[in-house]
């Protein structure tokens, strides 16, 4: 029997979260919220993403402030793609809350307004490439959708081609290209 897209969003959250965490998460599915999973797994692909590029958020805090508007889009295509899969149990995401606790979790400490600064520039840049028609951007929608997938069926499918560290280089390239696409503009 095929295992629900929820469920396993909620098992991969369970797996990540028992990676950064000291504590012991629960091993009760039910326990856990598919959004709020999704919330959490969108951040931590993009911390990923932010180290397998080698970039430098606080750094770019001071030398290119608007980088950090791009990370917020990077996860912003994470959660999207993590919670589209989730309408076939009927279960709508608030990208509006979403976008908010996104925002404070990537850039904790953060001064309110250079986080109301990056949520906006944040979801305007996802907004643009959002609709863009372009085959660059439908191509960068296809692969971070395709990634997003496969990272969920990479943590919890046993019979998976990959494992999900093998991954976790791919959202680097990709957070890579969003970044350059942003930089000299």
């Amino acid at each position: 029997m095929e295992m629900q897209f929820s469920k396993r969003l909620k098992m991969m959250h369970a797996i990540c979260l028992a990676e950064t965490s000291a504590e012991k998460p629960s091993t009760d599915l039910n326990q856990y919220d598919a959004l709020a999973a999704a919330e959490f797994l969108s951040c931590y692909v993009t911390f990923k993403a932010i180290q397998a590029a080698e970039r430098s958020p606080s750094a770019e805090r001071t030398e290119n402030f608007d980088m950090l508007s791009v990370y917020q889009t990077f996860a912003l295509f994470a959660y999207a793609f993590f919670t589209t899969p989730l309408a076939a149990d009927d279960i709508k995401p608030n990208f509006q809350t979403a976008q908010i606790t996104i925002a404070k979790t990537l850039f904790a400490g953060l001064p309110d307004a250079e986080l109301i600064e990056v949520i906006s520039s944040g979801l305007q840049k996802f907004q643009l490439i959002a609709e863009a028609e372009s085959e660059h951007w439908r191509e960068f929608r296809e692969n971070i959708d395709k990634l997003m997938v496969a990272f969920i069926v990479a943590g919890t499918d046993d019979e998976s081609p990959h494992e999900k560290e093998e991954l976790l280089p791919i959202f680097g390239q990709l957070l890579s290209q969003l970044c350059e696409a942003f930089e000299n503009v």
